[in-house]
Order: structure tokens, then sequence, then C-alpha cells
């Protein structure tokens, strides 16, 4: 018996994803429009610096989220949501680590030089080199970059308006290959420092992707090796 597999936020083998293949995972987020000109322009410098001063203070991460997937209304049947939740931890640069626990179990970890999918109901890995997956992905945007400079080497950035008590930036991958249209990342300003909050996705299939991340830890003393990753005994492991 097959389940289909939480949205992912960055290509990987999702072997019960209903619309992705091996790696892949259709990610991007919503546009917004600029009401006045002038506000436009103080969020534009609020936005980048956000994202600036995230990557460049925020050398390691903890939170919890909260992930709401919605696929397009179809003939005219009413848009379809789920629901998923886990935690998520990152070291940059390019260490990262998703762990779903509703309503199926799984864990994404990048080691560094390894991108691994472990579904647990499956008892099925599949493990790929991080440089064939990870450019023009939300990891790469919130987890992996090690400066902005990186960033906009393959992404185009462009701030938002701010929303919700959050300052947004856009990010459009360069390469138009991939299902990734536009990443939008929200940021909360506090007194320590410029934390993650939303990360909004839209994909080529016109599924949209919510993540809302509470509990955000700025920094956590967070080592290498808890991001090591060791196929359980007896899982199938396939390497691509």
């Amino acid at each position: 018996m097959t389940h289909s597999l939480p949205f992912l936020p960055f290509p990987a083998a999702a072997a019960r994803h209903p619309l992705a293949g091996a790696f892949r995972a259709a990610l991007a987020a919503s546009l917004a429009v600029f009401a006045f000109a002038a506000s436009a322009q103080v969020n534009t410098a609020s936005g980048l610096e956000s994202l600036e001063a995230f990557v460049k203070n925020t050398k390691s991460g903890r939170a919890v989220f909260i992930q709401v997937v919605t696929s397009p209304a179809r003939d005219g049947q009413t848009a379809r949501t789920k629901t998923s939740s886990g935690s998520f931890e990152f070291l940059r640069p390019n260490r990262f680590k998703f762990v779903y626990k509703k309503p199926f179990e799984q864990s994404i970890v990048s080691d560094g030089q390894t991108l691994w999918l472990h579904d647990v109901d499956l008892n099925q890995v599949t493990a790929r080199k991080l440089t064939q997956v990870l450019s023009g992905t939300p990891a790469a945007v919130i987890a992996a970059a090690a400066d902005i400079k990186a960033l906009q080497a393959d992404f185009t950035l462009v701030p938002q308006p701010a929303k919700n008590g959050l300052e947004w930036v856009q990010a459009t991958p360069r390469t138009k290959d991939g299902q990734v249209q536009n990443i939008t990342v929200g940021f909360r300003n506090t007194v320590k420092g410029s934390e993650l909050a939303v990360l909004e996705i839209l994909d080529s299939f016109g599924q949209r992707s919510v993540m809302t991340f509470s509990q955000f830890e700025v920094n956590p003393a967070l080592g290498a090796g808890g991001f090591q990753f060791t196929p359980p005994a007896g899982a199938d492991v396939i390497r691509q």
C-alpha cells in the first residue's frame, strides 16, 4: 500500500509524490504587486536587507514547520489541500535536514555532499549527489548559500512589499529548465536578527506550497555530525 508524500521543499526522490519523479519536486512562490511607488522603495531595501542579514549572520538554525500544499482546481472541482508537519535544521553551507512527522514519516538530509531521502513506511532510501539537485531550489535560498553573492549568481532577487508583519523577497531561478518558477521568503526582524518565518512556493503545475516556521532558533550549536545519514539496516537503497 502506498501513500502520497508530503510536498517536498526541494528536489528529492519522491516515489509516493503524485507530481514528482526521482529527485524532482515542483516549487515556486506567488508574486506580490506594488501598490505605491514610495512604499515599494522602502520595502525594497528592507526585504533585501533581511535576506542578506539572514544569510550573513544566521550560520545555523532550527525550527518546526507546518506545510500546506494546495493543488489547483480541475474540471470544476474545488482545490485540494494537504497538510504536513515536522522539524527543520541547517548548518551553512550545504547541510540541512527536514524531518516530516505527519502524516507520514520521512527524512530529507544533506550531509554537504549527498542528499538522502528516507521513507520510513517503505523502508526505502534514495541518495543523489547534492550538486545535481540543489541549484535553484528553496533549500538553496534558506539553508545552503554561503553568502548573498552566491544567491545572486543563481537567483534573480526582487524585494516585495511588507505584509503580515514580515519583510519579503522573491527569488527566481536564473536557469529555466527546472520546475521551480519562484520562491518567496518572509522574514521576521527581531532583536536576535532576521528570522525565517514563511516560505511560499508555486510550481509549474500550479501547485502552491506554504511552509510556516515557528520556534525558530538563531545560531544554535549544531555540529556537522548531526547531518550525517546512515541507511537503516534492511532498507532498500537507491543511488542515482
